[in-house]
């Protein structure tokens, strides 16, 4: 997949079929309409594209958004990668690219710089300055231009809204069913391995300490969690704990995985970390032995659900 960091790198001698959007997620109702696109250039005649925008627009114009995005930047890249989209345009929005007129973003954008043959977009898609114009002013642009414009569904939009929504809502309520069934896979932080304060090895249970970078990646609800990592082509599973460890009055959110049978050095490595089930919430215990028998039955229980497998 070729990777443009702004609209004005994108360069190709082809026509292109594109869709925008944030695809936060890249769940199954994001994959209809990419498959869409991907359909439309199986003959070679034609590429695919997806402009997407980061930061996302609502972190620019809502001065107080707070918004938690399920993808970083590379995990979209990734997952983008994978169903097969051959460009993937991420250009900076800011408040100079929201004041563009639609006619503006239509003909120097999508005719003069994609070279648009088509574009898949959803029927209450607004765009340009202020968002004024609509669906039926973007026909009217492909007319005059001459490209294609092809409307996504009520229904597929409903769906694209109702999983985005119950994704978030389900994470952040540790329903890991809920929402690895509306993403199509298993929900994933990536981050780098850093020292932590080592409680776990003196106890039996050894840590790898998650860090992530991105504060706009949402982190589920705390609790303990089944994983799985791929760490150099090993499938290696464990349990994580998101929290504060207040048995050992912590301060501060951590992410901590213990894998099973598995004693190699992580640190400053970058790993994905897969979440399948959650045990059970995070709790206070009154001592760090109690905090040790909970762990091993955490175990045992993480254990008999991956035996089912």
């Amino acid at each position: 997949m070729n990777i443009f960091h702004s609209i004005n790198d994108f360069s190709s001698t082809k026509k292109t079929i594109l869709t925008l959007g944030t695809f936060d997620g890249v769940h199954i109702g994001h994959k209809k309409i990419l498959k869409k696109i991907t359909q439309n250039t199986e003959n070679e005649k034609y590429e695919s594209l997806v402009l997407t925008f980061f930061p996302h627009p609502r972190m620019v114009l809502q001065e107080h958004s707070d918004i938690k995005l399920l993808n970083t930047i590379d995990e979209k890249i990734d997952l983008l990668e994978k169903i097969g989209i051959e460009n993937l345009v991420i250009h900076p929005f800011d408040e100079a690219f929201s004041r563009l007129t639609a006619e503006e973003f239509v003909s120097t954008i999508l005719v003069d710089r994609f070279h648009i043959q088509k574009i898949i977009i959803g029927h209450d898609h607004r765009f340009g300055r202020n968002r004024t114009a609509n669906i039926d002013d973007l026909i009217a642009y492909g007319k005059e231009y001459g490209f294609e414009v092809e409307q996504i569904s009520v229904q597929e939009i409903n769906d694209i809204s109702v999983s985005s929504t119950k994704i978030r809502n389900a994470l952040l309520e540790g329903d890991m069913a809920l929402a690895n069934g509306y993403l199509g896979y298993d929900y994933f932080l990536t981050g780098s391995i850093v020292k932590g304060k080592q409680l776990g090895r003196t106890i039996g249970f050894p840590t790898a300490n998650l860090k992530i970078e991105e504060n706009y990646k949402l982190i589920p609800q705390n609790g303990v969690y089944i994983v799985k990592s791929i760490i150099d082509g090993q499938t290696v599973f464990g349990m994580m704990n998101i929290g504060f460890n207040p048995t050992v009055d912590g301060q501060k959110q951590t992410i901590e995985i213990h894998y099973f049978d598995f004693n190699t050095d992580l640190y400053n490595q970058k790993i994905s970390v897969s979440i399948l089930q959650r045990i059970r919430s995070e709790q206070k215990f009154e001592s760090v032995d109690l905090l040790k028998e909970q762990l091993e039955k955490d175990k045992k229980t993480a254990l008999a659900y991956l035996n089912k497998f």
